[in-house]
């Protein structure tokens, strides 16, 4: 950057299901400047819209020059205009149609939380350099996005990239939001715990620490719902052959406890007609990649 070029800012907003995460970030240098965030507000939309506004006005005092537009990310399938999500049942009643642009008087670009998340690796973090790669956010459910030949893969209507929804056991009698049965979803989203465990846990983290201290009930239950993510990986390389795949979000977390077996159950799984494995890591950013992305999009995906 030469002697007074003005810095590039952009405002990215992650809506979670329990958190809002909103950063100011330096686009040119890759720095989040500013970070704010702001736990559950509970289920009323309302509340989170005004608390959102509130942060970007924050994150915005002081600065020394515009920022260049506000990207959100929220869960769902955004509009084809990326101006609102147009899809997302059961959750966050009065997200669907809402006009962000409207509502914060900016320029603003929505789109789905895990394409976000992988547009902060693809920038600034693992996936920087790759040409074909994909993300999956393990989280309450699970997610994804694609990255193919250098560019976000969308689809037809923003729609590609639920990765978590690739159906893993066909004769599963559960359907998910999608009305896949057996879904990568079920198997290993937080939401789906005590479902699996018999409702001895109820969290990831809490199956995790019994697994890690050879709690035989938590052994089995983490390492068959490990072993199915393996499959779905492993799937999901025969159909797009990545040369890199990153996991983020909450279940991530997990370490070694994750990836010690996820890495075994591979070697029984992948195919590596080269000889390669396909390799397999931690998101750089992990809670913040979604606001990061939604930063970046506002260069990215423009409307």
């Amino acid at each position: 950057m030469n002697e007074g070029d003005k810095i590039a800012y952009t405002i990215g907003v992650d809506l979670g299901g329990t958190r809002i995460k909103a950063v100011l970030l330096d686009v040119g240098q890759g720095v989040v400047v500013n970070r704010l965030t702001c736990d559950s507000l509970g289920s009323e939309f309302e509340g989170w819209k005004i608390k959102i506004k509130e942060m970007v006005v924050e994150l915005q005092t002081g600065l020394d020059s515009p920022i260049m537009g506000i990207g959100l990310a929220a869960p769902g399938i955004a509009a084809s205009n990326r101006q609102s999500i147009a899809l997302m049942p059961g959750r966050l009643s009065g997200l669907e149609g809402f006009q962000w642009s409207s509502y914060l008087d900016r320029s603003v670009t929505v789109i789905n939380d895990g394409q976000s998340a992988l547009l902060a690796e693809v920038y600034y973090g693992q996936l920087k350099g790759v040409t074909d790669g994909f993300l999956l956010t393990l989280g309450t459910g699970v997610g994804g996005a694609l990255w193919l030949n250098n560019q976000l893969y969308g689809g037809k209507h923003h729609f590609a990239g639920h990765l978590g929804h690739l159906s893993i056991d066909a004769n599963s009698v559960d359907r998910g939001i999608t009305s896949m049965p057996g879904s990568l979803e079920a198997a290993i989203g937080n939401e789906s715990v005590g479902k699996r465990s018999w409702q001895h846990y109820q969290h990831t983290k809490d199956l995790v620490m019994a697994y890690e201290n050879q709690e035989p009930i938590a052994s089995y239950v983490w390492l068959n719902s490990v072993r199915q993510l393996a499959i779905g990986l492993a799937s999901l390389i025969n159909v797009f052959a990545p040369e890199k795949i990153v996991l983020s979000g909450g279940i991530a977390n997990a370490g070694e406890s994750l990836f010690q077996p996820l890495n075994a159950f591979m070697n029984c799984y992948e195919w590596c007609p080269m000889g390669e494995n396909v390799p397999i890591v931690k998101a750089e950013f992990e809670e913040w990649s979604g606001a990061i992305g939604a930063a970046v999009a506002v260069i990215e995906c423009k409307n």
